[in-house]
């Protein structure tokens, strides 16, 4: 979009936009989304970020009526393969809190000044600052539904001590962390840790753009949920999917409700049992449910189809799923390569039982954790049934995840990693591709070959012969054949 473009979608107060671009006003230092309620700024004194960072970098502090800190994230960083968009899924996850600039560039393959030079160039804000944002975020989160000490929010965020804290939140919101506080809601704001040491529940909401076919997207969980691992409770329309987390620093529950917020979120509830992991329980619930996408990006170029434009209009803002946790499901992928997904469920349910980690203490009908890559390298997987070869090939994949030698992190380069894992005996281009599509969060991925996708699409009259016009959401087109009705008309 050119600059008038922009601020076009701000005159409008279009929510399409928001966490797409940011725009500050010089006479009042102060940065909002374009869909903010306030009186539009004239042009000549509005300015234009990529990132809520860079914003902030320039020294204009968040709105207090908009919160342009809690918008969904841009849909550009799932589409994007290159080193920007890499990069900005891995901040996202945590990885500059946890290993640092050069914990971030190692793993990207760059040298620090490079991943910086780029990210500066591109974004208006290198690592450590995009780091921060997220950071003071998340500490806004915290003190405005939790009832924590201020020290305990300010490690718990990541700031590396309580002073660094208290400067962050007065520069980016001009408010002290008990003003910030006292400005959240008054009710459903969790307690300080009980007496048996267990953290209550952080209450959030995880924005999306757009419309959000949840019916599709807990169907589509439930069918898959495993036995210890996930539930989906409740009536149709307002269900609840919860399952168990392995985080870096512990574990946790999170809880997500279908009913969709009439102002664009998820209503979700995350008990850890280290806040530190609060940042990184957040993003993998987001890639989950696919929170980041842009429906209306999709619908508009799928729906220059005639036959795809009458399964858009059926299910608006249908989703493309994601994972809390690569590892998990390629193991998952394995186990469902050429049965069905019934027989692949009960396959992951033996597999949970023999070897998923006990939680200390059961959480309803969650009592275990997925087990570890490490843990079935060298299982003998008896328990689950399968012939030889099969298990063998778990093994490998198990043995390779363990070390290293596939990468299926947030910002694992998708073409190295599909080759990775091809070459690997015994899985073949669906699993990879299911991979591809899943794990790495590509939306661009077809499996021409998958049997439901081509009766889904002979069903609904769509030719998978066209299937370059789709691009770069042919993973959506996918899931709507999938989500074809049985009969037309």
């Amino acid at each position: 979009m050119t600059e008038d473009g922009k601020y076009e979608a701000v005159c409008g107060r279009d929510a399409r936009f928001d966490g797409e671009f940011f725009f500050a006003v010089a006479t009042t230092g102060i940065y909002c989304r374009p869909s903010c309620p306030a009186t539009t700024p004239r042009r000549k004194n509005v300015r234009f970020f990529p990132t809520a960072a860079a914003a902030q970098g320039e020294g204009f502090r968040a709105c207090r009526r908009c919160r342009p800190d809690a918008v969904p994230g841009s849909a550009a960083w799932n589409t994007r393969a290159d080193v920007v968009g890499r990069a900005m899924r891995m901040i996202g996850d945590g990885v500059v809190d946890r290993e640092g600039v050069a914990g971030l560039a190692h793993r990207l393959g760059y040298s620090p000044r490079q991943v910086q030079r780029q990210l500066n160039a591109e974004l208006g804000a290198g690592p450590i600052a995009l780091a921060r944002a997220q950071r003071a975020h998340t500490a806004r989160i915290l003190l405005q539904t939790t009832g924590l000490q201020a020290t305990e929010i300010a490690f718990a965020a990541g700031f590396s001590s309580v002073r660094q804290f208290n400067d962050t939140l007065r520069e980016i919101y001009a408010a002290t962390p008990s003003e910030l506080r006292a400005a959240g809601p008054r009710t459903g704001r969790t307690g300080p840790p009980r007496q048996d040491g267990a953290r209550p529940g952080v209450a959030l909401r995880l924005a999306h753009r757009g419309p959000y076919a949840a019916t599709e997207e807990f169907d589509y969980l439930a069918r898959r949920a495993l036995t210890g691992v996930e539930e989906v409770i409740g009536a149709p329309g307002a269900r609840t999917y919860r399952r168990t987390l392995r985080l870096s620093h512990g574990h946790g529950i999170a809880e997500v409700d279908e009913r969709s917020g009439d102002g664009g979120w998820l209503e979700c509830r995350l008990r850890l049992t280290e806040l530190r992991d609060l940042t990184t329980a957040i993003q993998r619930m987001r890639r989950l449910f696919d929170l980041d996408a842009d429906p209306y990006a999709v619908a508009e170029r799928l729906g220059a189809d005639p036959a795809l434009a009458t399964l858009v209009a059926a299910r608006p803002g249908l989703r493309s799923p994601g994972t809390v946790d690569p590892a998990e499901l390629a193991v998952r992928a394995v186990l469902g390569q050429q049965v069905s997904v019934t027989a692949g469920r009960g396959l992951g349910n033996a597999l949970v039982a023999a070897y998923g980690a006990p939680l200390a203490e059961p959480d309803g009908a969650l009592t275990h954790l997925f087990p570890r890559a490490e843990d079935l390298a060298d299982a003998p997987l008896t328990e689950l049934g399968m012939p030889g070869s099969r298990r063998a090939t778990l093994r490998t994949l198990a043995t390779a995840l363990a070390d290293g030698a596939v990468r299926l992190d947030a910002g694992a380069d998708r073409e190295q990693s599909e080759r990775e894992v091809l070459a690997l005996r015994g899985i073949g281009p669906w699993t990879a591709g299911y991979l591809r599509m899943r794990a790495l969060g590509d939306p661009d991925v077809l499996l021409a070959g998958d049997v439901a996708v081509r009766a889904g699409a002979r069903r609904a009259g769509v030719r998978l012969e066209d299937a370059e016009s789709w691009r770069p959401w042919r993973s959506y087109a996918m899931h709507h054949c999938w989500n074809a009705p049985a009969t037309r008309g």
